[in-house]
């Protein structure tokens, strides 16, 4: 139950940032700062949030700052650890991402100005995990647990919608070569819903798996994203990944995914491969960690 509110919290945070909550565009910051503080994003700012989100959505790229693999390379211990919990299914990855967002303005020189507010949310954050460590320790084990397998759903929805090149752009002002290109766009963007069949296994992460209809609409509201997915796209399954091959996918690729850039490929062939499951896919590209 803890894992399923963390999730919600996650993608409300995403829906807020795009003010399809409330008219008010301010109502949906306030929300989206608030929600930011459940789903332990709340280190960095909501938003840095909306500019990574947005330049997404209008560059058409996976943008970042951090180069993970360059760091994994130059800390191979490190990444045999990874390695071997990735292969035991925890996600190891992300928390070294979430790791590195808890410390961000430290880390990152164009969010040094951030640090007085970082350190604050370190403090407030970690008083309360501490507290709860100490009266009820079992809960603070349940709620790591809880933690972890959200950071696994969040990634396992994630990591077939785009096969984008992945840029380390975030902070660059140039635009990548696809900006406002929306056919290039739909092209290249997989909608992974968990069910077509059934409505209720959706909710669970908002409808995020209809991915474009979202992207032809990002203002859409989430709970209207399966029948605008219907309007723009009909009910042909093989116009989406199907659930089994997304498990196939995330389990088969699971530890080769760690030391893997997001390429950009052919779109229709990269569907064929993930339906098959076959495509790779990627990690660290949750809107949490926006570096």
């Amino acid at each position: 139950m803890l894992r399923n509110l963390m999730v919600r919290e996650y993608f409300s945070a995403i829906a807020a940032s795009f003010n399809t909550i409330f008219k008010s565009n301010e109502h949906n910051a306030r929300l989206g700062r608030m929600l930011m503080w459940v789903n332990g994003s709340c280190y960095g700012t909501y938003e840095d949030v909306r500019f990574k989100h947005f330049r997404h959505h209008v560059d058409n790229g996976d943008l970042c700052w951090f180069d993970y693999q360059a760091w994994f390379k130059r800390h191979p211990l490190i990444l045999k650890l990874v390695l071997a919990l990735e292969w035991l299914y925890i996600p190891a990855h992300e928390v070294i991402m979430h790791g590195m967002l808890v410390f961000g303005s430290f880390i990152i020189p164009q969010r040094k100005s951030q640090r007085l507010y970082n350190l604050t949310a370190i403090v407030i954050r970690g008083s309360l995990y501490g507290t709860l460590l100490w009266f009820y320790p079992r809960v603070a084990v349940l709620y790591a647990v809880a933690y972890m397998l959200m950071l696994i759903v969040l990634r396992f929805m994630d990591n077939l919608q785009h096969d984008y090149a992945g840029t380390h752009t975030l902070f660059d002002k140039t635009p990548l070569p696809h900006k406002s290109d929306r056919v290039y766009e739909q092209a290249h963007t997989f909608s992974n819903p968990i069910s077509l069949k059934y409505k209720w296994p959706n909710l669970i992460v908002l409808n995020f798996g209809f991915h474009n209809a979202h992207h032809a609409r990002p203002t859409t509201p989430w709970f209207q994203l399966p029948a605008l997915h219907r309007e723009l796209f009909g009910e042909n399954p093989d116009d989406v990944i199907p659930f089994a091959a997304q498990l196939k996918c995330y389990s088969r690729f699971r530890v080769a995914r760690v030391m893997t850039y997001e390429q950009e490929g052919n779109g229709a062939e990269y569907m064929k491969d993930a339906s098959q499951g076959l495509a790779t896919g990627i990690n660290a590209v949750s809107f949490l960690t926006a570096f």
